[in-house]
């Protein structure tokens, strides 16, 4: 069973995988000079790919998170940190801003964007030091902000997102490619929206700041591009992958091995736990109800697992967490298999995805004496699963669609 769930998985990566998906969206003809520039955990597969099928002279620069690179032939690739921004990721952007900022009409730009690009490009506006965007960053993760909260602020605090890039590569030609993270696949959320028009006012972000108790940027916040900006006029955007379609991509796949399969949403927010006990009641529902669907069966979903963390020591991210919880809403059935886990191959910032639970974890927890609210309370769902030796490790997928949660119930009362 966890064979067919970590197949459900791989599927869902493989429709979101750049060289699966990139040649449909390009133009037919693919012989021009361009500059490609990009950011996000795909960003490097996303580059690798593109030199597959542009036939044309390439020069470009991409950022990607550490350990997420692959060989390119003409596009540098750097990495950098994430989910807090460092040096390397601020060098990055100024050279990406330099290498867009001279080009004419007649130049073409493709900006190759995908999930985690807003911490790797990093470059605050003048007046905001290095150091204060990472206590930001750091302070919004920590207190449990959602990616819309979070990118928000980040896009009034730089110089490079809110459509500030699309403001330095005007009046070049500019098509955006990009792999959607965000619940409901916002062009203006994934990544911080770097080429793309910004509803967002410095008025929400400041808002935000105020309800996480952030002091200290108050007066630093400043306007982001909007969509009637000249600069958009040359600018085409374009979703390669998405949620939703790696979640149909599983439900297919589970179809075509004789399983039912019920997609509850592909854009799923709040706190782990309580999105766990969500998951649960639906679990029990199907058990004691046969409502919404009869068992056996497979509930999908996706959308993005936050943390507020009570132990800032705490070992861990939300799919674990998610898991942790769930495992705990579920005492007493023993039919359910289930798999959550980050669709980019790292959940928060240790070397997991995310965890498993099935009909035996409850046993092997109480045998090994595990106190499983004990490990809620402290954020350490690493330690739990990692003891239970059922962490799920498949290694940096090279793209991102968020998270991915697969429960197969094996059968009702």
């Amino acid at each position: 069973m966890k064979t067919l769930l970590q197949n459900a998985f791989n599927e869902a990566i493989r429709v979101a995988d750049a060289h699966e998906v990139m040649k449909d969206y390009l133009p037919k003809e693919r012989s021009g000079k361009v500059t490609v520039i990009g950011a996000g955990k795909g960003a490097a597969k996303m580059a690798q790919a593109f030199e597959q099928y542009w036939l044309g002279e390439i020069n470009g620069l991409v950022i990607t998170r550490y350990g997420h690179s692959v060989p390119t032939k003409h596009i540098e690739v750097v990495e950098a940190a994430h989910p807090v921004p460092d040096e390397a990721g601020l060098n990055g952007a100024k050279r990406i801003m330099e290498m867009v900022s001279p080009l004419g009409e007649d130049d073409l730009v493709f900006a190759l964007i995908s999930g985690g690009g807003s911490a790797l490009l990093s470059l605050p506006i003048e007046g905001v030091e290095m150091a204060e965007k990472q206590a930001v960053n750091k302070a919004l993760l920590q207190c449990g902000a959602t990616i819309d909260e979070i990118n928000c602020v980040r896009k009034h605090l730089s110089a490079i997102k809110g459509g500030r890039l699309a403001k330095a590569c005007y009046p070049a030609q500019l098509m955006t490619l990009s792999i959607s993270d965000v619940p409901g696949d916002d062009a203006c959320v994934i990544a911080s929206g770097p080429t793309v028009g910004d509803p967002s006012t410095t008025e929400q972000a400041l808002d935000i700041l105020k309800r996480y108790k952030i002091k200290g940027y108050d007066e630093k916040l400043v306007e982001s591009i909007k969509l009637d900006d000249e600069c958009f006029k040359n600018s085409v955007y374009e979703l390669i992958a998405t949620p939703q379609k790696s979640l149909q991509a599983a439900s297919d796949f589970l179809a075509s091995k004789g399983i039912a399969s019920l997609i509850l949403s592909d854009r799923i927010e709040g706190e782990a736990c309580e999105m766990a006990k969500m998951h649960a009641a639906i679990v029990r529902q199907i058990i004691d109800h046969g409502q919404p669907i009869n068992a056996p069966c497979v509930l999908l979903s996706g959308g993005e697992a936050t943390v507020s963390l009570k132990n800032l020591k705490g070992r861990g991210g939300p799919n674990g967490e998610f898991m942790l919880s769930f495992l705990d809403q579920i005492r007493g059935l023993d039919n359910v298999y289930a798999l959550a886990a980050d669709t980019d191959g790292i959940d928060g910032s240790e070397d997991n995805a995310g965890a498993w639970v099935d009909p035996s974890s409850q046993v092997r927890m109480e045998k090994l004496g595990l106190n499983l609210h004990e490990y809620l309370e402290n954020n350490l769902s690493y330690d739990f699963f990692e003891k239970m030796g059922d962490l799920f490790k498949p290694g940096p997928t090279l793209t991102n669609v968020n998270d991915f949660r697969v429960i197969y119930i094996a059968g009702s009362k």
